[in-house]
C-alpha cells in the first residue's frame, strides 16, 4: 500500500478532495512518506541544473527546489515508475502540482538527481557520502545511479577502505569488488578492537566468509611448513655425521611465522622483513650442527626463503 501525505497547513486551507493526492505513492513506512506541499515562490529558489519539468522535488527540511520531467523519473526509478502509474482523478491534473518532499538530504537528492539525468557528478569520496546514496538508490530503485556507485566504489579515494567497501560489495552482490576488497583486508587483523566496528556492518555470512579467509592462509601456511622439505619432526639426525640433532630454532621460527600470519594474514611482514630480521629467523640460519667435526649448517638459507615464499604465494587470495 502507498501514501501521500500533505502538510497540516496545506490540508487544512486546500479545497481539494483526497482523491486529487492520488497520484503520489510511497512506502507505508514513516520513513519513506511522501509530503506535498504548495509552498509560496518566495519560501524557495531552484537548483540552477534543475529549472524544467513537471514534478518538483525537495529534499526534507530543504529549501532548494528540484524540477524534473516525471518522464525521466519513470524511466530511471522503478519508485517513481509506480508512483506515477496509479490511477487518479482527471480533475487533479491541475491541481497536484505541489512539491514532493523526500526524505534525503540535499547533498543526496541532487546527486541521485544528477545521476538520473546524467549530469556531471560531484566528487564522491567518502563513505558516508555513499552510504546516504546508496540508501536513496536501493529505496528509489535506481539501477542506472547503483551502477555508476558501482564504479566509483573502485576509485583510489573509496578503496582504502577495503572492510566498508567490501560491506558494499556484499550487500550488493558485487563479486570482483567483494573479491578485491577482501584481498585487501589481509592487511589487517582481525581482532583489532580498531576493526570491530567496521565488522559489525557486516552481515553475518560476508563475515564468517571474511573470517574464513584470514583462518584459511594461517593454517594453510602452517600445514605446509610441516610437509617436505621442510623439517616435520622436533628431532632428526645430521645428513653428514648422523648425529641426532634437535630442529628447536626451525620449531620457534615456524611459531613466530604463524603467529605473524594470524595478525596480518597477508604474509608480507614474514617474507620481506621477518625472515630476515626476526631473532627466531637469525637463530635459525645461525644454527649449526652441535657436533664439533662436523659444525655443519643446518638450513639453506637461500632456499629456505625461496620455498617459503612460494608457500606465501600460493595461499588463496581472496574470499
Amino acid at each position: 500500500m502507498f501514501n501521500v501525505r500533505r502538510t497540516p497547513s496545506e490540508a487544512s486551507t486546500s479545497g481539494s478532495s483526497s482523491q486529487d493526492m492520488q497520484m503520489a505513492l510511497v512506502d507505508d513506512g514513516p520513513s519513506n512518506v511522501l509530503c506535498i506541499s504548495d509552498p509560496k515562490p518566495e519560501d524557495f529558489e531552484l537548483h540552477p541544473l534543475f529549472t524544467e519539468g513537471d514534478t518538483t522535488l525537495a529534499a526534507k527540511g530543504g529549501s532548494t527546489f528540484f524540477r524534473v520531467y516525471s518522464h525521466t523519473l519513470k524511466m530511471t526509478s522503478g519508485f517513481f515508475r509506480s508512483m506515477f502509474s496509479l490511477p487518479q482523478d482527471p480533475s487533479s491534473s491541475s491541481k497536484a502540482k505541489g512539491v514532493f518532499y523526500l526524505d534525503e538530504d540535499e547533498n543526496t537528492l541532487e546527486c541521485l538527481l544528477k545521476m538520473m539525468c546524467g549530469l556531471s557528478l560531484p566528487p564522491v569520496d567518502t563513505y558516508d557520502q555513499l552510504d546516504s546514496l546508496l540508501d536513496a538508490v536501493e529505496k528509489y530503485d535506481t539501477p542506472g545511479p547503483l551502477s555508476i556507485v558501482r564504479l566509483l566504489v573502485m576509485t583510489p579515494a573509496l578503496t582504502v577502505q577495503p572492510f566498508r567497501l567490501y560491506g558494499i560489495a556484499c550487500r550488493f552482490g558485487w563479486e570482483a569488488e567483494a573479491k578485491h576488497a577482501s584481498t585487501q583486508t589481509l592487511q589487517y587483523n582481525l581482532y583489532d578492537p580498531e576493526i570491530r566496528p567496521l565488522l559489525q556492518r557486516l552481515s553475518t555470512d560476508s563475515l564468517l566468509d571474511l573470517m574464513e579467509l584470514h583462518r584459511a592462509r594461517r593454517e594453510g601456511l602452517r600445514q605446509r611448513l610441516n610437509d617436505p622439505p621442510f623439517v616435520a619432526g622436533s628431532t632428526a639426525t645430521c645428513v653428514s655425521c648422523h648425529n641426532l640433532i634437535d630442529y628447536h630454532t626451525w620449531r620457534e621460527l615456524k611459531y613466530k611465522i604463524i603467529l605473524e600470519m594470524d595478525t596480518r594474514p597477508l604474509g608480507d611482514t614474514v617474507v620481506e622483513m621477518g625472515l630476515l630480521e626476526w631473532p627466531e629467523a637469525v637463530a635459525c640460519w645461525t644454527a649449526k650442527c652441535p657436533e664439533n667435526a662436523c659444525h655443519r649448517s643446518l638450513y639453506d638459507k637461500v632456499e629456505t626463503l625461496r620455498v617459503i615464499r612460494d608457500c606465501v604465494d600460493k595461499l588463496p587470495k581472496s574470499i
